[in-house]
């Protein structure tokens, strides 16, 4: 589609008439956990200071998402903890115009000093991720002995209202997903699980040795009873009311039953480029313009030149499909 045939006004629209609403602001590439299934033992090349975009840079373009008519901002990483001006972000995104809800996805590492402060700033809802309760697990999982930091972290973070507290886990083959499940319900949390993607840096991802949504549903149905929540709208999360209820656990299946049809989401990377899908070959760079005196109507032009060009679906699973050569710790959660 030419770019003539971009919408000039109106809201963040592609050609399937799909409408952002959720953005994704990936604040660092920096990770302090090194997950099997995200990057190797000995850590990736991070992205250079300079190539960051600083928090002026940041905030003004959410303002210009927000002004577009995003109503949500989630902040991820790597881990967007280790961004030192984070708190600073969440305050001046939460004074904007048409304020949106924020949100945060965390690994939970820091957690505990940090929630107070995220609260106090404006940040409404975090995510924890976490795929195991064994803290032996945890650490072959993520070569770090950090189990005892993520639970005083999800702690805290219940501590400051940020509730409801959601915990993320990607479905690992070998563990028994049903255990994660009791610790939370235990706790009040809220968990979803997630459907292993080919995001690692490795690109050793295999479809074949995967938990499917399927495989995810029959061991947590031997353990607890499992009933559909009507009304998904767009949320990423299948949700199932656990033993009738109010309790829920929510399973994203990204590879077996994509949701792409009702994406409503938008990526801006630590590097200042716009990517309208996790799985994108393509993405426009905001940085450059920006630092060479672009003005907000020129960004958002190519904002909108962004949502315009969006697949219909990610694709895994057909012959053309590509992974991305970014991996997921660069692209943002």
């Amino acid at each position: 589609m030419e770019s003539m045939s971009v919408p000039t006004a109106g809201p963040l629209v592609d050609t399937f008439g799909r409408v952002a609403s959720d953005l994704r602001v990936s604040v660092t590439d920096r990770c302090n956990l090194r997950c099997t299934y995200c990057m190797p033992a000995e850590g990736l090349p991070w992205m250079a200071k300079p190539e960051m975009l600083d928090d002026d840079e940041m905030v003004r373009l959410i303002r210009l998402f927000v002004a577009l008519g995003i109503d949500q901002v989630r902040f991820t990483g790597g881990e967007p903890l280790l961004r030192r001006s984070l708190i600073d972000v969440v305050r001046r995104v939460g004074e904007l115009p048409n304020r949106p809800r924020m949100a945060l996805t965390t690994n939970g590492i820091g957690l505990d000093r940090l929630a107070q402060p995220l609260a106090d700033a404006g940040l409404d809802r975090i995510n924890v991720s976490l795929d195991t309760v064994s803290s032996q697990r945890f650490i072959e999982l993520t070569r770090r002995d950090r189990f005892a930091d993520v639970e005083r972290g999800l702690k805290a973070a219940a501590d400051a209202g940020l509730t409801p507290v959601k915990v993320n886990a990607v479905a690992m083959p070998g563990e028994d997903p049903s255990d994660l499940l009791a610790w939370c319900l235990d706790r009040g949390y809220e968990l979803r699980f997630i459907e292993q993607m080919p995001l690692d840096a490795q690109h050793s991802w295999d479809r074949s040795t995967m938990m499917s949504r399927q495989d995810l549903l029959d061991a947590l149905g031997a353990r607890f009873r499992l009933s559909p929540v009507e009304q998904r709208g767009s949320a990423p999360a299948e949700r199932f009311y656990v033993n009738g209820g109010p309790a829920t656990v929510g399973v994203i299946a990204s590879v077996t039953a994509p949701f792409c049809g009702a994406c409503d989401r938008v990526r801006l990377t630590a590097d200042g480029q716009v990517r309208n899908c996790l799985f994108a070959r393509d993405e426009n760079d905001l940085r450059g313009p920006m630092r060479a005196g672009a003005s907000d109507e020129e960004l958002t032009d190519l904002i909108r030149l962004n949502m315009w060009g969006k697949a219909p679906g990610h694709g895994i699973g057909t012959p053309n499909f590509q992974q991305p050569d970014r991996p997921m710790s660069a692209i943002g959660g």
